[in-house]
């Protein structure tokens, strides 16, 4: 057997677990064409992916955080490609979410924009974001909203879902206060350091209830 096509195969069966299965074709071929190690990462608060240009003999590599549903990863997996797309034709000449990269990102969704891959939602969401994409599709609210749907934690709590002056967990440690919503985000205040942080609408977080409450 062709090695090309036996690695094609195995890129396959493993994509298969994190991507709608109609667009694992492309994606396969994608890692043999452009040459990249795609490795799938444990959840990171701060990225759902990022792409790292070659060094030190080593390939273009691609990271995914592996607990994205499969819609959020492919999307998350084709902006890092056009990472790696617009660094092969202008290196580090170019804004990393500049319109060359918007450009590359725009023509690598082409193939998956369509109902076979998406759901009609997403697809919706998804045709708007692509008009101007950002540097995270996290910053599209209506795109991520409609992500979110499809996750598989359903008792998920939005911070938009929480009255004003609530108390939270982030990360499962760090406690907050919510504040006011300025522009797109909420300023909210962080109870340990009296430190102010804007916040995503759809940050996923945990409701606190202090000691004295729970004793109560």
């Amino acid at each position: 057997m062709d090695l090309r096509f036996e690695q094609y195969l195995k890129n396959s069966e493993i994509l298969k677990k994190y991507i709608p299965e109609a667009s694992v074709s492309i994606v396969a071929q994608w890692i043999i064409e452009y040459d990249f190690k795609l490795k799938i990462k444990k959840e990171r608060s701060t990225r759902l992916g990022d792409y790292t240009s070659p060094r030190n003999g080593l390939n273009h590599l691609i990271t995914v955080n592996h607990n994205l549903n499969k819609f959020a990863f492919l999307i998350t997996l084709v902006h890092e490609v056009a990472h790696l797309v617009t660094y092969n034709t202008y290196k580090n000449t170019v804004n990393p979410h500049g319109k060359e990269w918007k450009q590359s990102f725009q023509n690598l969704m082409k193939p998956f924009l369509n109902t076979d891959i998406f759901p009609l939602e997403i697809f919706s969401a998804l045709r708007k974001y692509i008009q101007n994409p950002a540097a995270s599709s996290c910053s599209d609210t209506q795109l991520l909203r409609t992500l979110k749907l499809y996750d598989e934690n359903t008792h998920t709590i939005f911070l938009e879902h929480l009255p004003q002056n609530a108390m939270f967990l982030y990360n499962g440690t760090r406690v907050f206060k919510k504040g006011e919503k300025i522009r797109k985000r909420f300023k909210c205040l962080e109870i340990k350091n009296g430190a102010i942080y804007l916040f995503n609408p759809l940050v996923e977080v945990e409701l606190f209830e202090p000691l004295s409450a729970q004793s109560a």
